[in-house]
């Protein structure tokens, strides 16, 4: 382990101007080539109290700047377009460099080491990322990875990807079968079909009823015509046979 002088807050070692052990491969790889730190020497730290006033100052302008900015980034939902399989597996990944491009695209200024992704993005959907803005300002984006831009407005209205919210509402009607409404739903055409039908019908029949109806009302008036003459002959035979 060696000792550094750390020149800015860094996350899980410390503030600025305090003097932290790290291991050997951390302080040369990252920290001093990056001058977040100086080595812990006599010389060092003399030159670190001497530049303190001017390091805090820088500091609190960068912090200033960072905070402006979180602000225009809070809520925001970053779109990345990809190509992916029907399963929703991207052909390919979404790293770093692409959030910083897509913020870019947005109108908003991200470097790409702000961008700290654990492991790069490799499906369909809503990921959370966060961004380190400042060491002491960190803030989470949403990346939205969906085929097109149609289809990412469907995910952020759905909260999820499209290809695992339709796997999702197959698992359930498989569990539990068709929901009543949507079951209602899928009869309503058939029902109505089968109205416009059974009307149909009875629009064909009609013309064939009204005849028959004109016939049994002809033939009763015919009847009721027999029946009447009859009535009034019934006396006249009477009356024949009386005079015989």
């Amino acid at each position: 382990m060696i000792e550094v002088i750390l020149l800015e807050r860094i996350e899980r070692l410390g503030p600025m101007g305090q003097v932290v052990k790290v291991r050997p491969g951390f302080a040369r790889n990252y920290l001093l080539p990056q001058k977040k730190a100086l080595r812990a020497t006599k010389a060092n730290l003399e030159l670190f109290e001497k530049q303190r006033a001017e390091l805090e100052a820088k500091n609190t302008t960068a912090r200033s700047g960072a905070e402006k900015l979180a602000a225009t980034l809070d809520g925001v939902k970053l779109v990345v377009v990809r190509q992916a399989s029907e399963t929703g597996q991207l052909y390919g990944s979404v790293g770093a460099r692409d959030v910083a491009d897509a913020a870019k695209e947005a109108g908003h200024e991200i470097h790409r080491s702000q961008v700290q992704i654990d492991q790069p993005i490799k499906a369909l959907g809503l990921f959370p990322v966060k961004v380190k803005l400042h060491p002491e300002i960190a803030i989470k984006l949403t990346i939205n990875v969906a085929r097109s831009l149609e289809e990412a407005v469907v995910q952020a209205e759905k909260g999820a990807a499209v290809i695992k919210a339709v796997a999702e509402k197959a698992e359930v009607t498989a569990a539990f079968g068709v929901p009543a409404e949507e079951e209602e739903g899928k009869k309503a055409p058939k029902k109505r079909a089968k109205k416009a039908e059974a009307e149909e019908t009875e629009a064909e029949e009609k013309p064939h009823a009204k005849p028959a109806k004109e016939a049994k009302e002809h033939k009763d008036h015919k009847a009721k015509s027999a029946k009447h003459k009859a009535d009034e002959d019934e006396p006249k035979v009477k009356k024949a046979k009386g005079k015989k």
